[in-house]
């Protein structure tokens, strides 16, 4: 049996670390949320294991835990109203039957969270069995290492910074273990500093081969990879796609389903030279389901690389500025779609060429670009120039549009709507645009509407809507938490409420800079990886074509508009006189009282959000710290011996009156408990104080222990005695720390 020391403790605490690598990994690749309450049920598991609690009291706090986080996280009813646990055991019952039928998939929240609950307590139970009494822990470590190590082979988790942590926590509990094996083989007795002569040359060894192994130079890999072998055929492979759990952030053809959590990639896709950033887009759609976005057709148009792109034109009234831009698409891009700027013109010297001329085909519904060969055959684009331009709009301009003709049928396309739309979401357009009298205006009143506090960019924790649920309208009033696709739809199924003509827009946005350009100074290069993937929104006005607006939350769309140039802005020259000052009277002043309190309830209402705000966003480095606190704290404690003495003696050392020896002589007691020399039961002051002069050679605790009693029975000291009991105090305070 392993003693309960700070040695037992490191080695619980470093088991601890190798069994939060096997979470790590849920909470970015599963819809697994609230991943900190398992954290915590860990670590309390741990503990009682580390104390040596007895199974019965671990068991009742290992139980009422689970139940408890269960009703946090699954019931809208409190932990002591007890009106939860007849629908929870009835769910429990109804989930047993699921599971002898082996209908997985049908298997509640409820009974999934207490499954995985059990798995971990299990976990936690193994981890116990195997440090207490086989005193080896090869195998967990072991398949620790093969289980970080397959996540980051055949999915997006990075399990580099893991494999260092669990490289170091392993070996370090190992050698550990090795240790105390070795004691209890041979009969040795356990002292803390052998302990020290053991685990000062382990945490060497350790760290001198982890940081040889990150510095060291890596060779390249002998097996080609196995990853593309099994996906090559995975269909899976776009924000829109239609399986269940989490997607892959990139660009895809599907977005007849929207909605989940989708994983990163920082894989690249493009890389462009050009004057500047600019967003690429890939398609547009125009048809909203109530679940996603399709295209209401497909008419296509088959042109040569010489001619213009036939798109809709950014129409001859706007001011446009000639631009050209050269793209290089990395070498795993697998379709022959073409991206491309808004204001297209021309597509030029794109490669693979072809001698018998290369075609494009151009889907003039979604407007996307494929690539094609003299022979007709889809070709994947390895680089190419394009020339556009972008427009310079002027606010004036734009507020001219207040309506169209709703009998044709580009008005009927775009401002399309499923029936069954709920009415609450073009109540929420009309409020947010009240007052706006023009297309551009309730654009942006409604573009600005989800900068509001209330809506969060999020990757991970977002809904799926139900069979009869809406998608836009589950987002703008229940979750209102999601990414591009959240906010692009709902601004423009919004708009499309007010009977403002809008369409769908995916593509990229500008990416990352690299370098500027060494053949042209004005120019930089940017990269486009699939994290760059987005979606937004395109509004029509008839004199001004198809502009893009950008709603998604901490994204923005620098688009050219001049606001200078607005009618009826202009400044007058003229000098007004202030009016007179009046004196406020009562009522006044109790409705400014009144708003300075509503003023003051709604600065801690923000307070408070943004705390919570900052709570979801950073739990992780705030479990971290407190966790690291906590193993500082214990650690003080334990050596508190050593460095608690010194804080007394500076305390004292101001006290001047005879009553201190009290205190004095009562914290000396406890301190000489802590050195190690501990007071028998029953034995009496006099005798306790020869004991410890004998040990310590002197008599000053004798002389000590008289001055006390004197004070204990008389409650008076002559007047001089503290300036030597407190010489005698100090000397004997100052021997427990030597």
């Amino acid at each position: 049996m392993i003693k309960r020391n700070f040695s037992s403790f490191l080695l619980y605490a470093l088991s601890f670390f190798l069994l939060w690598e096997w979470l790590r990994p849920i909470e970015q690749l599963t819809n697994t949320d609230h991943i900190e309450t398992f954290i915590v049920f860990l670590f309390i598991s741990i503990a009682g294991s580390f104390f040596h609690l007895k199974w019965i009291w671990k068991f009742l706090i290992k139980l009422v835990f689970i139940m408890f986080s269960i009703n946090r996280l699954h019931y809208d009813e409190g932990f002591f109203h007890f009106s939860w646990l007849k629908p929870f055991g009835s769910d429990i019952a109804n989930n047993i039957g699921l599971l002898a039928g082996r209908q997985w998939n049908d298997l509640s929240n409820e009974f999934r969270t207490l499954l995985f609950f059990i798995l971990l307590w299990l976990m936690v139970y193994l981890i116990d069995y195997w440090l207490l009494n086989r005193q080896r822990i090869f195998i967990f470590f072991f398949m620790t290492l093969i289980y970080i190590t397959v996540l980051d082979t055949f999915t997006p988790y990075s399990a580099k910074a893991a494999i260092v942590r669990t490289v170091v926590a392993g070996f370090a509990v190992m050698g550990m273990l090795t240790f105390y094996r070795i004691i209890q083989k041979e009969k040795v007795s356990c002292e803390p500093s052998f302990i020290r002569k053991w685990m000062a040359p382990l945490a060497g060894m350790i760290a001198v081969s982890v940081g040889v192994g990150i510095a060291a130079p890596k060779a390249a890999p002998i097996w080609p990879d196995p990853v593309p072998f099994f996906t090559a055929n995975n269909p899976k492979d776009g924000i829109g796609g239609n399986g269940a759990g989490p997607h892959r952030i990139g660009y895809g053809t599907n977005d007849s389903a929207l909605g989940g959590p989708f994983i990163g990639d920082s894989s690249p896709v493009f890389k462009y030279e050009a004057n500047g950033k600019n967003y690429w887009k890939m398609e547009t759609k125009d048809v909203y389901t109530g679940k996603g976005w399709n295209a209401s057709g497909a008419t296509p148009i088959s042109y040569r690389q010489e001619d213009l792109v036939p798109v809709y034109s950014i129409p001859d009234t706007v001011e446009t500025i000639k631009e050209s831009a050269r793209v290089m698409i990395h070498e795993k891009y697998r379709y022959n779609f073409i991206m491309y700027p808004a204001g297209i013109q021309k597509i030029l010297t794109i490669e693979p060429s072809d001698p018998n001329g290369n075609r494009f085909l151009v889907d003039t519904t979604n407007e996307r670009i494929s690539f094609y060969n003299g022979n007709q055959k889809p070709i994947v684009p390895h680089s190419f120039t394009v020339d556009f331009v972008l427009p310079k709009y002027k606010a004036q301009d734009l507020k001219q549009t207040t309506s169209m003709d709703p009998s044709t049928h580009f008005y009927q396309k775009y401002t399309y709507l499923p029936e069954g739309l709920p009415l609450r979401i073009k109540g929420l357009a009309e409020q947010i645009t009240a007052g706006k009298t023009n297309w551009f205006d309730k654009a942006k009143a409604v573009e600005s509407y989800f900068g509001n506090s209330e809506y969060t960019y999020d990757q991970k924790n977002v809904a799926v809507p139900d069979t009869n649920e809406d998608y836009v309208d589950q987002f703008l009033f229940e979750t209102k938490r999601g990414y591009c696709d959240n906010f692009s739809t709902s601004m423009a199924v919004m708009l499309r409420a007010l009977g403002i003509p809008t369409r769908w827009v995916k593509g990229y946005t500008g990416g990352e800079f690299l370098e500027y350009s060494k053949d042209d100074s004005s120019k930089q290069y940017y990269q486009v990886t699939n994290n760059n993937a987005h979606s937004w929104v395109e509004v029509f006005f008839p004199n001004q074509g198809w502009v893009p607006f950008e709603p998604t939350k901490g994204f923005s769309n620098d688009i050219l508009i001049n606001y200078e140039a607005v009618g009826g802005s202009g400044s007058s020259n003229q000098q007004t006189t202030p009016p007179p000052v009046k004196k406020p009277q009562k009522d006044e002043l109790k409705e400014t009282n009144t708003v300075k309190d509503a003023e003051k309830s709604s600065d801690l209402k923000t307070f408070w959000g943004k705390g919570k705000l900052a709570l979801k966003n950073n739990w992780k480095k705030i479990v971290l710290f407190l966790i690291i606190l906590t193993l500082i704290s214990v650690y003080l404690y334990r050596i508190r011996g050593k460095w608690l003495p010194y804080g007394v003696l500076l305390l004292f050392r101001f006290k001047k009156r005879e009553e201190n020896i009290g205190t004095a002589y009562l914290i000396l007691l406890n301190q000489l408990d802590r050195y190690g020399l501990k007071r028998k039961e029953n034995q009496t002051l006099r005798s306790y104080a020869r004991y410890i002069d004998s040990f310590f050679s002197t008599r000053e605790m004798t002389r000590l222990t008289a001055f006390y009693e004197q004070y204990t029975y008389h409650q008076n000291l002559p007047q001089g005695t503290w300036k030597e009991s407190h010489e005698l105090w100090e000397n004997l305070i100052k021997k427990t720390i030597a």
